[in-house]
This record gives C-alpha cells, structure tokens and sequence, in this order.
C-alpha cells in the first residue's frame, strides 16, 4: 500500500466518522439551507476541534498526512470518539505519517499441542483459538457445536465473520444478531488500521463485501472496538436457550492468536445446556486452517 493510501485511510475514518455526528449532538443551531450529507458539516468539524478549515480539508482529502498528537486529541473530542475509536484514529495518523511498511508475512496458524490440550482440559466449557482474523483454528466439542452448523463447513473455511454475516443458522441463533455482526465488523476494522496491507484480512474483507450486504453497510461506518470479556446469549436448534459469559485472552508464543473460553455457574440450566453441547461428539480440537488432512466426516460429506 503507498503512503498515499494510508492518508486515504485516515481521510476515509474522518468522513465517516463526520457524517454520523449531527450538530444538535454537540450543541450547534441545524444551520440555514438543506445539508447535503448527514452530520456535521466541515466547517463545523474543524471549528469544534479548534483547527482551521483549510487544514481540516487538507486531512480529509487525504493531502496532509502529519496531523499532531494535539489535533488528533482534540478531532476525537469534536467527533465524540469512544476510547478504542480514538485509538485507534491515533494510529491510523502514525501509519500516514510514516513511509508504508513492507506487507507483514502472514501469521502462523499452527496450534501449539499445549494449546490443544488445554482446550481439552476446558471441557465441558466450550472453548476455541481464533486467528486475528477470526478463523476458528481449533477447538473443543462444546466450542465446535456452540456455532450451530459451522461444523458443516470445511476447516479452512470457518470463520466467525463468515459465519455470523453467510450462515443461514446465524440469524436464528443470536437473539442480538444485529449487535452482534456490528461487534464483529468493528473489531475487523480496529485491524484494518494497523495491517490493512495483511492478505488474510484482504481477503475475508473482499469475500463478506461481495457477498453479504450488511457487511459492507457496516464497512462504511467505519466503527472500532476492541474484544472485550461479556455475556451473549444463544437460541441453539440442539440444546435450547442458554447465557454464557465468555473470556477472551492473547496466547503469548502465537502473535495474533486468541482462547477465547464460555463458562456458566455449575448448579445453573445454562451449564447443563454447556454439559449437552460437549456430549455432542466431534474431536477434541480442529486440524489447524491450513491442513485438509484427518478432517472428519462432516468435512468429507461436503
């Protein structure tokens, strides 16, 4: 990617951003006239932010790349930015400012037999490593079957971003679905800002863009965030309803690899619901993505 694209990347983010912010959120009269785009206008972004309307145009078309630490600080507050949005705007200004890295060699997708044997271990607490792009590199019975269907798919391709956007199980699974692919899209773009130049990342964004259209409506939104501990709640087809609460945390060894772990009170419905889902068969832990050899059934009936 050339420099000038990650000013590009930067100008994107701050158009995006604008539109979506309307004066009466921060206090400004509608103004006379009919706007011809949603939200703030320019002029009105740059005078929030304390900057001159020359430069802030010069940012948002992509012609000043070298914006301080200060303005950046001070376009978060006028855009209203939520922490991680505005981290990450940080360091899509550090990226324009600087030449274009060389492209980053693809992250290993081999799961380490330690890994494995603490997926099995988690039991009967559904559990799986996910890549930074979201593919499912391995994991238990419980965290296989928790993704109704996505068993039906070959390893290479499970992915939670392509399941929760090409899935027809998705929709029906999530009483949030609507919250959730917005989860899914921001934590996608907060790994655009940093390794937009990734393959892996190019191409799942370039896959789900032509083939869903809610992914790419919520694309241009350009939102971020990062993934945070929660709860979320399933209608599964196979063991009913259940709320799990759920922790995600990076394997040291492994850049970009993630155990993400589900887990409900012992004397509770949702642990017996848990306790059913790892009863449901299938191995231990998945072949890592890049191998076709020893899948199971499933994967050679389709």
């Amino acid at each position: 990617m050339s420099p000038d694209q990650h000013g590009n990347d930067l100008a994107g983010f701050l158009r995006a951003r604008r539109t979506q912010i309307t004066p009466r959120q921060v206090g400004l009269p509608p103004g006379p006239g009919l706007r011809r785009t949603p939200g703030l206008r320019r002029e009105e972004l740059a005078t929030l932010a304390g900057v001159s309307i020359d430069y802030y145009t010069r940012l948002e078309r992509g012609k000043e790349t070298r914006p301080s630490p200060a303005v950046i600080d001070s376009l978060a507050r006028a855009l209203r930015l939520e922490e991680d949005e505005h981290e990450h705007l940080r360091r899509l200004a550090a990226r324009a400012a600087r030449n274009a890295p060389a492209p980053p060699t693809a992250p290993s997708r081999a799961v380490r037999p330690g890994v494995e044997l603490l997926l099995e271990n988690l039991r009967p607490s559904p559990a799986y490593v996910l890549s930074r792009t979201l593919d499912v590199l391995a994991a238990n019975p419980g965290g296989l079957h928790l993704y109704a269907g996505i068993d039906d798919w070959p390893v290479k391709q499970r992915n939670l971003a392509r399941y929760y956007f090409l899935h027809p199980a998705a929709r029906d699974l999530f009483t949030d679905w609507d919250t959730q692919i917005r989860g899914c899209v921001a934590r996608l773009r907060a790994l655009a800002g940093t390794d937009s130049d990734a393959p892996d990342l190019a191409h799942l964004v370039g896959e789900l863009l032509l083939k869903s259209p809610d992914f790419a409506r919520l694309w241009e939104r350009y939102d971020v965030r990062a993934h945070r501990p929660g709860t979320k709640h399933f209608q599964h087809p196979r063991v009913g309803d259940l709320t799990l609460g759920y922790q995600s945390m990076h394997l040291e060894g492994t850049p970009g690899h993630r155990l993400v772990v589900y887990y409900a009170d012992v004397a509770s419905p949702d642990h017996d619901a848990m306790v059913l889902l790892d009863m449901l068969g299938g191995r231990h832990a998945l072949e890592p993505a890049d191998q076709d050899t020893g899948t199971d059934a499933r994967d050679k009936a389709h």
